[in-house]
């Protein structure tokens, strides 16, 4: 069932407009099968916050949750623009590459760019 249910969960859920902290996820199944996905919503105050709530649902569909880190993303959808930059103090930078990458996924058409600089 690890292996379904991990082919279930969606790359991306992002709040659709503002500028909001993300964490990147590795969801982890069972075996030796992962893959990670985008989480970032502008109601959590914390990058904490963002991945405790996302690993109470991976829990529900028996996979783990690891998060390598974190950073803010700022999305504009009439200009169809993201820009993913900064870090998260718990839990570090993320891979912002690899976020535009997981982000292009779900939003082919927006221009999407990164940063290491900001907060």
């Amino acid at each position: 069932m690890s292996e379904e249910a991990l082919a279930g969960v969606p790359l991306v859920h992002i709040s659709p407009e503002g500028i909001f902290k993300y964490v990147l996820i590795n969801v982890i199944d069972g075996g030796d099968a992962s893959k990670a996905v985008v989480r970032g919503f502008d109601d959590c105050t914390w990058h904490a916050d963002i991945f405790d709530r996302e690993e109470e649902v991976f829990k529900k569909l028996g996979l783990r949750a690891e998060c390598p880190g974190g950073g803010r993303i700022e999305h504009n959808p009439e200009k169809k623009y993201l820009k993913v930059y900064g870090y998260s103090q718990g839990f570090g930078k993320a891979d912002h590459a690899q976020t535009k990458r997981i982000l292009a996924t779900k939003y082919p058409d927006y221009t999407i760019e990164t940063s290491d600089e900001g907060y």
